[in-house]
Order: C-alpha cells, then structure tokens, then sequence
C-alpha cells in the first residue's frame, strides 16, 4: 500500500481512500499498524479539525433516527457529517451487526455524509479502540462535523467524552427508573440532554422528562468550561424533525464559547495526554502477552488460584513481583 497515495486522496476528500484507511488502522496486523501509523504521522500537520460530537443513550431511545435527520440538517447546510457509529461484539463469536448504514438509508446516500460503523470487539467504553484514529482521519478529509456515536450500554460509556468536543446524552420520555444506575455518571459529562421522541402521545410525558432532567442539572457543581446556562436539557423529535435546528444552535454556541475562552483547545490537549497514556498501557500489555516465559507463568499461578491453593490478589503481587525483578535484571 502506498501511503502517500492513500494520504494524498485523504487529504483532497476521497470517501473510498477513508474508508480504506479506516479499515487499515482497525487491523489487528503488525504490518498493517505500521502503515497505520505512517498514514497518521503523514497526516497530522493537515491542520484541519470538525467539531467532535459524541452521542449516547440507553438503547431504543432512537440514536439512530436522531442522528439521520439531524445529519441531513446538517448537510442540508452545507455541512460535511462523518458519522462513526460503533457497535457491540458478542463476548461469545466477536461477531458485530453494523446495521448502522441500512438504519440511515437517507443520510448513507447523501454525498456530503460518510458513515461508518464499526465492531467495539473488546474495548469498554462504548466505543472501539481505534475510534479515535478514525476521527483524525475523518477530519483529515475535510469533515466539518464528525458524530461519534456509543454502543448503548449505560454508564461506562463516559470513555466517550476523551474524544469529543460536546458530549450529548439522548434520553427517552419517562424514562427515569432504568436510568437510575447509569444517569449519574453519564450526567456529570453530559454538555446538553435531549429528550428524544418529544411528539404525538409521548409530547406531555417527554416536557416532563425534560423539566425534571433540567432540575437535576441544576443540582449539580457548575463546571469551568459551561458558560451560564449550561449543561442543559431540552426536547426534540428525530422522527418529526423538531428542536434540531434549535439544538444544532446550542451546540454551536457552547463550542464557540469554549473556543473564546480556551478551554477548547486546552481540552483537546488534555484528551491527546490521555490516548498516549491508554496506548501505552495497552502497548505494554500486549508485549507482556507475547512473551512466552510470562504466559507460560501466568498459565501456571492462575492454575495455582483455580485449585484454590492462592487467594487471586495472592497471585497477581507474586506476578507483578516477578516482572518487577526481571525488568531490573535486564
């Protein structure tokens, strides 16, 4: 593959060389990770940057249909939209549907969106671990607006806000009692709420939804990045294609305040510190779980623990004890 081609069509907005490129820095290959990695060094001094909006929401709250029309407001703008929606694998097969394409039919065939969905495999968080490569090529093409949407799983989908510029929590009307375990930390992140599917019979219910989620908001300690008002929750209707423009305005002043300010800027360093600290973690890992000699000892103390000759906790400090040693032998 040729790097500086694939770099070059990036760069001049070609959606089959993004897809391509997104496909090489998901790969699990250790050639295919170098070249990924040449491709991203090639292209960070693009200089071009889309606002980041990361979406989540309980599953069934309607993410999906929201981020069809929401996205075709979008584009009917003006706007280029890259949508990167990630999808759960089963802990079983690994398996991931990627039904994310046929479920915006619209906006997969607009010309100025870019959607791709992609399997989180491992990853916690919501989101797969390469996301956020995926998001720097996306603004590498030129993309004004990249939508990272999470998996639906509740609250460890905070991993989210490390990638994105506004984090949006979709709710549905009267959805209180299943929200109660995953609402308090995903709200604490949350930059704007929106009441999804605020029309027909559910209207009342999703006003009241919004008033109480509004209170909560109150609630909680004011941030430094928020100006005054925010956080803050309101209603839309995805299927009616209401309260968008009205969001879309929110976002846009609450992104420019924190341009203003700093914090934009400052948050996007402290969000780059953080992914080379996890991608170093996670490079140390998987060198551990390469070494013969540390699999082999792994294999025999987690054995120790199955009999019940070691407590785990027993196990684990002689293991860290052990590659404590052998790092200072060498």
């Amino acid at each position: 593959m040729d790097i500086d081609e694939l770099a070059s069509r990036i760069l001049n907005c070609d959606r089959r060389a993004l897809a391509r490129a997104i496909t090489l820095v998901e790969s699990g290959r250790e050639d295919h990770r170098a070249q990924a990695v040449a491709l991203l060094d090639r292209l960070a001094g693009s200089g071009r940057q889309a606002l980041r909006i990361g979406l989540s929401g309980t599953p069934g709250v309607g993410k999906s249909t929201f981020i069809e029309s929401f996205g075709m407001m979008l584009t009917g703008q003006g706007l280029r939209v890259a949508v990167l929606a990630v999808d759960p694998s089963s802990a079983r097969s690994g398996g991931s549907i990627l039904g994310d394409k046929t479920r915006m039919e619209r906006l997969a065939r607009d010309p100025n969106a870019f959607i791709r969905p992609s399997p989180s495999q491992t990853a916690l968080g919501g989101v797969a671990r390469r996301t956020r490569d995926a998001v720097a090529l996306c603004e590498a093409a030129g993309f004004d607006v990249v939508l990272i949407e999470t998996v639906g799983v509740g609250q460890s989908e905070t991993m989210v806000a490390e990638m994105a510029d506004l984090f949006i929590l979709l709710l549905a009307p009267a959805g209180g009692d299943e929200l109660q375990g995953v609402k308090r930390g995903i709200m604490e992140m949350a930059d704007i709420i929106l009441v999804n599917k605020a029309d027909g019979d559910l209207k009342s219910a999703a006003m009241r939804t919004c008033a109480d989620y509004a209170g909560a908001l109150h609630l909680l300690r004011r941030r430094p990045q928020d100006p005054d008002g925010f956080p803050k929750a309101m209603t839309v209707s995805a299927m009616q294609e209401e309260g968008l423009a009205k969001a879309w305005d929110e976002m846009t002043v609450l992104a420019d305040w924190r341009r203003e300010q700093g914090f934009f800027t400052a948050r996007r360093a402290e969000q780059a510190q953080h992914w080379f600290d996890e991608e170093v973690r996670l490079g140390l890992l998987a060198r551990l779980e390469r070494d013969p000699a540390v699999k082999a000892r792994m294999r025999e103390l987690g054995s120790h623990v199955a009999r019940g000759e070691t407590s785990v906790s027993g196990a684990v400090a002689q293991m860290l004890a052990e590659l404590s040693v052998g790092r200072d032998q060498n």
